[in-house]
């Protein structure tokens, strides 16, 4: 999502942003400090076109084919909106076999459902213990019942073997774990690919999953794996984004926050089997965090 220029005249910006809806392209206006309004485009891959329409549209905007054009493109989002309601009464938001995805899978994610996917294919559900090792925050052994490393303090990644402060996640131990996982990682990292940058979504994956697997590695040790703390991470970043900064258009149901959440405190209460909760809670609150500051900052940017 990028501003491609702005406009003096409030109804001049509105009718530009209708004629660029009648083009299929996605954009919104927002008044900026200065009393301008400022044109933002959705999708990166209509930029130059909409530079195009915005110059074209300087020079005479009032022109009566785009008069014409954004009369239609009102009549059309009336339509469009019209047919939208019977079509969201019937999705379900829960992960059912029912469930419409909010974006396209985007390409990064499906890079790391990939992996994902094949590293618990490899391990058979974390049943392979060398795979499983060389993946894991640090090797460890079994002894008296209990998973626990030979040294304290990260041996392996002080020796340069940085990747496993990341691949744990990538290690899932049961097939509700991975397609609960997954399922989350499609709709949320797509979500910021669409909205934001794969870039964003590659820096966030990392960083969440680097804090939440050595937060947990510290209260419980190694023996743990999934992507839940990215998961929960994504989660906070776009809750605080569509509270915060809707012109970033990322936003959640009311309905998934909660369900996220009642989710975490089930895990919490231990009900449904061990849980990387360390993970979940740190992912949580890194990712509100990230986005509400994000937020801030931007606000702040744009008031000059």
């Amino acid at each position: 999502m990028r501003p491609i220029g702005t406009l003096q005249d409030e109804t001049q910006a509105k009718r530009l942003n209708d004629v660029l809806y009648s083009k299929g392209i996605d954009s919104q206006v927002d008044e900026t400090s200065q009393g301008l309004w400022e044109v933002w485009i959705l999708d990166d891959d209509n930029i130059e076109t909409s530079k195009s329409l915005l110059e074209e549209f300087r020079r005479n905007p009032d022109d009566p084919a785009f008069v014409q054009v954004s009369r239609a493109a009102a009549r059309r989002r009336q339509q469009d909106k019209a047919a939208q309601v019977p079509k969201r009464n019937r999705v379900v938001d829960a992960r059912t076999v029912f469930y419409t995805p909010p974006v396209p899978l985007g390409r990064l994610s499906l890079v790391f459902i990939a992996i994902s996917i094949g590293v618990t294919l490899l391990t058979t559900l974390g049943g392979n213990s060398r795979l499983r090792q060389m993946l894991s925050i640090t090797e460890f052994q079994r002894a008296n019942g209990e998973y626990v490393p030979p040294h304290r303090g990260l041996p392996e990644v002080r020796r340069g073997q940085i990747w496993r402060l990341f691949t744990p996640m990538f290690l899932h131990f049961g097939i509700l774990h991975i397609v609960f996982n997954m399922l989350w990682l499609r709709d949320l990292g797509s979500m910021i690919e669409a909205r934001k940058t794969s870039w964003l979504l590659l820096v966030m994956i990392l960083v969440l999953a680097g804090i939440s697997n050595v937060a947990q590695y510290m209260v419980s040790g190694p023996n743990f794996g999934g992507m839940s703390g990215v998961v929960y991470g994504l989660l906070g970043y776009i809750w605080m984004q569509g509270r915060f900064h809707p012109a970033s258009k990322l936003s959640l149901h009311t309905q998934t926050v909660t369900f996220m959440i009642v989710w975490f405190f089930l895990c919490l209460s231990g009900f449904v089997g061990p849980v990387a909760n360390t993970a979940h809670a740190v992912g949580l609150g890194v990712g509100v965090a990230w986005g509400f500051l994000d937020a801030q900052l931007r606000a702040s940017l744009r008031r000059g």
